[in-house]
């Protein structure tokens, strides 16, 4: 007689926030408690980890653009070869997993091979970001639409199928994702279709980190500053009608802004 096959587990796809630990919702520190196994991102490490039980086994699979990373196909292998061993599993995904954390791989993979799943959504360091500066995402009259934008392709270049028209909207609240080394090429096509250089602009890098850095500038200052440095931190760009102008200052104190 053979051994019956062990119970199918359950993977919660929890949101981590932007890194600070106290941005965790309940439910998210909750599965954390619970799990046996936690494969995190890069992004999602630090003290959010204490929250996880001391038995439960921590598996690195992040990925960082110009670095050794996880290939998705072997992340979504593990998850889906620790739930079929009967474990309780959280995928733990940096910022809110829906936004630019191909999410949508990790649950294909899942229904395809049946386990059952939850998504536990979280801070988006977007939200965190305007938070940290002091700002609102939205302005009543000057900005009723806030878009989040990719800055880069599978290539790591600027996307080819921009909606310029969108993007160079000057009543809307820009947030551009993965963007530090495409911006200076995206502001000459945002000043070419009609936004002005001029145009408020923040630079927020490690939001949610100790040696978080807010900068505060405008599409112009952003793009002069950013064209050849180098990128080591995560990093959100926003513009638009924000509630500052450029003539503001810079703020160069970790956690702080001007």
């Amino acid at each position: 007689m053979t051994d019956p096959a062990p119970p199918t587990g359950f993977v919660s796809l929890v949101s981590a926030g932007p890194g600070d630990p106290e941005l965790l919702t309940l439910k998210a520190a909750r599965r954390l408690a619970e799990a046996q196994v936690v494969l995190f991102d890069d992004l999602a490490s630090g003290p959010v980890l204490d929250h996880a039980a001391p038995d439960a086994e921590l598996i690195a699979v992040g990925k960082r653009a110009g670095r050794p990373s996880a290939r998705q196909d072997h992340v979504n292998a593990l998850i889906v070869s620790h739930a079929r061993a009967g474990r309780r599993v959280v995928r733990l995904k940096s910022g809110d997993a829906g936004i630019f954390g191909r999410l949508e791989e990790e649950l294909l993979a899942l229904a395809q091979a049946g386990i059952p799943f939850e998504i536990v959504p979280g801070v988006t360091s977007a939200s965190a970001a305007a938070a940290a500066a002091g700002l609102p995402l939205t302005r009543r009259l000057t900005a009723r639409r806030v878009q989040f934008v990719t800055g880069a392709d599978v290539t790591g270049d600027l996307p080819a199928d921009i909606n310029w028209a969108a993007i160079a909207d000057p009543a809307v609240t820009t947030v551009v994702f993965m963007g530090q080394r495409s911006f200076p090429k995206l502001a000459e096509g945002l000043r070419a279709h009609g936004l002005p250089g001029s145009t408020p602009a923040l630079f927020a890098e490690a939001v949610g980190h100790p040696h978080q850095r807010l900068l505060r500038s405008s599409v112009d200052g952003l793009a002069a500053m950013l064209a050849g440095a180098e990128v080591s931190q995560p990093g959100l760009i926003l513009y638009g009608p924000l509630a500052f102008t450029a003539e503001t200052g810079l703020a160069e104190t970790p956690g702080k802004s001007a």
